[in-house]
């Protein structure tokens, strides 16, 4: 449990840097992720999850997809 805890904590931290860049839409941060080791789909949603939660991001939905920036 510690160890998938601390695998969404970097998927997280990740994706916040990735953010830093600009906005992004959900694909573009799952393939990201993927591409740098983090390839499970529940990771990368629970990263989402987490920076929401810590109010970091703002979401907005745009036809069937979403888009993510920084607060």
């Amino acid at each position: 449990m510690d160890e998938m805890c601390l695998n969404i904590g970097e998927a997280a931290g990740y994706v916040y840097r990735l953010l830093e860049s600009g906005e992004s839409n959900m694909a573009n941060l799952k393939n990201h992720l993927k591409e740098n080791g983090f390839d499970s789909q529940p990771v990368a949603f629970m990263a989402i999850g987490w920076l929401a939660r810590e109010d970091k991001i703002c979401m907005a939905k745009n036809g069937n997809s979403w888009s993510l920036k920084l607060k």
